[in-house]
């Protein structure tokens, strides 16, 4: 018997198609169907998730809320070990301490800029104010000079020597004098604002020298003046003027240094001594002077820097006026004590009928002065040269 071959049935080309199709469509309905499950697994775990951390949120506030509770804390802190509470409160202070220290930096670096400002200011107004004076460490010593002096005991009484001052009788019906004596002027700004202040200052200029060479000639226009002679001082006096008069000098040596001043201050009349409570006190050095003023036409003020002057001896044998100062305006140099001072003088020339107070070109002085006019109502400022009994 024949064997019967079989014969393949063949696919038509349609049918592959559709069976093709069949499988991509079945594939992606499996795709679907895992991601759908993969996305229900996915929230489900994620709802889970929040639900614990939301429990653990809630644990965390809670005892985040128990150590905020200060009386907790401070109940907490009571029952440690006193150690170990020693050492948190050390902390807390110490970190207390950290911070103020580093603000207080912070505030130093903020102001830091202004302070040096102001010291900058400060500073540029001293050195101005040394440049004005020059001699201002000269005008310290001065003062401690006639400080130190005036405090000396009277060891001669002269109460027996009369002179056209003390038979001056007071007329009532007029205002009082009063002088306003200002030493050691030795610069055009010293003199501007002595003249700014608005009534009579007699200025009493310091002989020129390096230092301020033009002192004389700054004088010259002045309706009047004074020199300001240096004279021989205590040991305790440092800062010594060139020229200054001592009592070994001869009479030459004293003579030659008046003429030079007559030379120098050609409308001057009256001087006055710069220190000198050594020299005023001595005699024969004095006569030697009086003698070398009277030729060369000057007339002697005492300063009065030590009480046991002989200026008033020689006036009478000279046959001078006798001039002599009362007050000592700025040996305390505040405002209210120079005021003060400026007072008693307005005081002692009501008294007597004339005052001569003496003062130094500090910039205090020239301000009491200045704004001291209301004092003055009952007083005639004047210059020396106008004193009632010349």
């Amino acid at each position: 018997m024949a064997k019967r071959t079989r014969k393949k049935r063949k696919i038509s080309p349609i049918k592959k198609t559709l069976r093709k199709r069949n499988l991509a469509r079945n594939f992606i309905v499996l795709l679907s169907l895992i991601f759908i499950l993969l996305l229900f697994a996915y929230f489900f775990l994620s709802k889970n998730n929040q639900a614990v951390n939301s429990s653990s949120n809630n644990n965390i506030l809670e005892s985040q809320k128990l150590y905020t509770n200060d009386e907790i804390m401070e109940e907490i802190i009571q029952n440690l070990n006193p150690d170990i509470k020693n050492n948190i409160l050390e902390k807390d202070l110490e970190t207390e301490k950290t911070k103020k220290e580093s603000f207080e930096e912070e505030l130093k670096k903020d102001i830091s800029k202004e302070v040096f400002e102001r010291q900058k200011e400060i500073e540029k107004s001293k050195i101005e104010q040394k440049i004005e004076t020059k001699q201002s460490k000269e005008i310290e010593d001065e003062i401690i000079e006639e400080k130190s002096q005036i405090e000396k005991p009277i060891t001669k009484q002269k109460k027996d020597l009369i002179t056209k001052k003390d038979n001056y009788k007071y007329d009532l019906k007029t205002k009082p004098k009063l002088v306003i004596i200002i030493d050691d002027v030795v610069s055009k700004t010293q003199k501007d604002k002595i003249l700014n202040i608005g009534y009579p200052i007699t200025m009493a200029f310091l002989p020129p020298k390096s230092g301020h060479k033009e002192s004389a000639i700054i004088a010259q226009n002045l309706p009047f003046h004074m020199i300001h002679f240096p004279m021989q001082a205590s040991k305790n006096f440092k800062n010594i003027e060139v020229n200054t008069l001592n009592i070994s000098d001869s009479y030459e040596t004293i003579e030659a240094r008046v003429k030079q001043l007559r030379v120098l201050y050609p409308n001057a009349t009256y001087t006055n001594n710069h220190t000198g409570s050594v020299f005023t006190e001595n005699y024969e050095a004095m006569d030697k002077l009086f003698r070398a003023l009277k030729k060369y036409n000057f007339i002697f003020v005492d300063s009065r820097t030590t009480p046991n002057s002989v200026a008033k001896e020689l006036s009478i044998k000279y046959q001078m006026p006798y001039i002599v100062r009362d007050t000592f305006l700025d040996n305390d140099r505040s405002f209210t004590a120079i005021q003060n001072q400026l007072k008693d003088a307005i005081r002692v020339a009501k008294k007597q009928g004339f005052a001569i107070a003496i003062g130094h070109p500090y910039e205090v002085t020239f301000q009491v002065l200045k704004e001291s006019k209301h004092l003055l109502n009952d007083v005639e400022p004047i210059f020396l040269n106008k004193l009632p009994y010349l």
